[in-house]
């Protein structure tokens, strides 16, 4: 017979009835009925009813488990009696009369039981991981992961993709997050970095002519924590293509996802085509560039109903500021004063004066509230046909300029679906948000910067981009950028683009940016030199591993479905990191300390 095993504790059933077998596990729950002990035994990959009673000779020693100590146990397997079945196990149907026991790994008292899924503080948990793990949740999730990951791997060499492994200590880049140093023992004073993302390194993996890359890539940013962003390191599958279009992508990446959403996602519906969705559309109609699908409550502009009306407040913003506008939000079945009234209180909540708005009921002409009696019958009315809506409805608005009332029109959407109801969770709704703009005013600075990606290719004819005049904003700020967010569930899985692989389209966007030739020289020298050695059209996407199996997992916190995270302040618990080093470790890197004072 083996040393520990020669079953798993998931593995036995009704025909094994009469067996003598060996089971090693955690002891998971230990309960004695009237002098008969019943022990739920755990490992990896179930669940055995142990029992031992006054006349088994291991009885004695069963009387001093406690929860969570390791054993081996040796009995016979026997049919539960008639009525004690329990169903919710692939075991329940057997138990494990038990003739010895040996303890492998006795354990202290928990600092947090394993046999609860009830919440405990998140320090706790981090401090302790492994117990956390041992728990049937995380564990869980962190298998999902796993499988994920396997079926993303497989899909991915199916589309035809090779899997490289790019530098882990690399150079610091010049833009995006803060990096992760590490200082050169053999080049005093230099310092490697940890990679934010592979995106030099798969670019010039195309320039060299691989074609179609793929990673599950490791990514380091010293940024902080938030629930759909872990401090520290996050995974992506990180894919890059060579002859392609933005719609290539698109068919490359869609089938990958889907599969993965429709394998894991317990029979929840899946976008059978993912929509493309214009960035200005996304803003305007639900307040946000990461729109939430399931959502049914799209905006509409509404200022005509409002202009020169005798709502004072919202006619003098649109008369005051051509820019402006008045934005509104219906809410189907949202019509009475007490759920207007709890929405306003959220509004002033948020820090806003308020939230206005207008409802519909029976012997009310035109509408109800404030706003209606201000602007009279017709244009409530009117604002009604617009969005289609009647007697037990309401309709809530924002006002200002776009990019000014979308930070709070967006969230007042999203918590007036919350309210009533209307979010469809039962499903994966997915979206490509496109044509993002190049650029955008720096009105601090009085100057035009990148808006989103500046290694991107500009929407427009090459030769017509490198003909625009620097000074021309109104036509710079109009010129749309090959780049792509794919969303689901209001979560950005990734951002992409379509690579600037023309140098002196390069240097021509950032010379409209600011960016003096040295600069971009100074910055960007080796991938110009790349690029200027033939180069192919090149695109590619990265989708995060953690927020595809957070949304698989039903969790609201990246943490939840990492194996070891670390906390908000990007603290490891466990393993105490970051930490000091020693004087001698300092003195090998030629490094002193300048610490802040206390």
């Amino acid at each position: 017979m083996h040393r520990y095993r020669t079953h798993t504790c998931g593995a036995l059933r009704r025909d094994d009835a009469g067996k003598t077998v060996r089971l090693s596990g955690w002891c998971h729950r230990i309960r004695d009925h009237g002098g008969v002990l019943f022990i739920d035994l755990r490992d990896h990959y179930g669940i055995t009813q142990i029992v031992a009673d006054p006349d088994s000779p291991a009885f004695k020693l069963a009387e001093t488990l406690r929860a969570e100590w390791v054993i081996r146990v040796d009995g016979k397997v026997r049919l539960r009696p008639a009525g004690t079945e329990n169903p919710e196990l692939p075991t329940g149907e057997v138990e494990l009369y038990v003739s010895e026991i040996e303890v492998l790994g006795p354990a202290a008292e928990l600092p947090m039981p394993v046999a609860v899924e009830q919440d405990y503080p998140e320090e706790v948990r981090l401090r302790y991981r492994f117990l956390d793990l041992r728990r049937e949740k995380p564990h869980n999730n962190i298998m999902l992961r796993g499988r994920v990951i396997d079926s993303i791997r497989r899909r991915m060499r199916e589309a035809g993709f090779f899997e490289f492994q790019t530098p882990i200590l690399t150079a610091s880049s010049p833009e995006g997050a803060r990096d992760y140093l590490v200082p050169s023992r053999l080049h005093p004073g230099k310092f490697y970095a940890l990679p934010q993302a592979p995106q030099q390194f798969k670019q010039l993996i195309m320039v060299a002519g691989f074609d179609r890359y793929f990673q599950i890539a490791p990514c380091f940013r010293d940024e902080d924590a938030r629930a759909d962003r872990s401090p520290g390191e996050f995974y992506q599958l990180d894919l890059e293509m060579s002859f392609v279009t933005q719609e290539d992508v698109f068919a490359a990446v869609e089938p990958v996802i889907r599969g993965v959403f429709e394998e894991f996602g317990n029979g929840k519906p899946v976008t059978p085509r993912f929509p493309l969705i214009p960035y200005s559309e996304a803003l305007a109609k639900y307040g946000t560039d990461k729109p939430d699908l399931r959502n049914p409550i799209v905006m509409q502009d509404v200022s005509e109903a409002f202009r020169g009306s005798g709502f004072k407040i919202f006619a003098t913003i649109l008369a005051s500021d051509p820019a402006a506008a008045v934005w509104a939000i219906p809410a189907k079945g949202g019509g009475n004063r007490a759920f207007c009234d709890r929405m306003n209180a959220w509004a002033q909540g948020e820090g806003q004066p308020g939230l206005g708005y207008i409802f519909w009921r029976e012997g009310e002409e035109g509408g109800a509230g404030p706003i209606a009696k201000n602007i009279g019958p017709e244009r409530s009315r009117r604002i009604a046909e617009q969005l289609g809506l009647g007697i037990g409805d309401a309709c809530f608005f924002v006002a200002g300029k776009r990019q000014d009332c979308i930070k709070f029109a967006g969230p007042a959407r999203t918590r007036v679906a919350e309210e009533l109801g209307l979010i469809a969770k039962d499903r994966f709704e997915f979206c490509w948000i496109v044509d993002f703009p190049m650029y955008e005013w720096n009105e601090e600075e009085k100057k035009i910067d990148f808006s989103h990606n500046p290694f991107s290719m500009p929407n427009i004819a090459a030769e017509d981009f490198l003909a625009l005049d620097p000074n021309d904003k109104e036509k710079i700020l109009s010129i749309k950028a090959v780049q792509y967010d794919l969303v689901c569930n209001g979560v950005e899985l990734s951002s992409g683009a379509i690579r600037n692989h023309r140098p002196e389209i390069m240097r021509k966007a950032f010379a409209i940016a600011g960016y003096g030739e040295d600069v971009l020289e100074r910055k960007f020298g080796g991938m110009l030199r790349a690029l200027s050695l033939g180069a192919p059209p090149h695109g590619g996407i990265a989708p995060g591993i953690d927020r595809i199996v957070m949304l698989l997992a039903g969790e609201d916190n990246l943490r939840e479905v990492v194996l070891f995270p670390m906390n908000q302040r990007a603290e490891d618990l466990m393993m105490g990191a970051p930490s000091e080093v020693s004087p001698k470790q300092l003195k090998e890197l030629h490094i002193r300390l300048d610490l802040p004072r206390k």
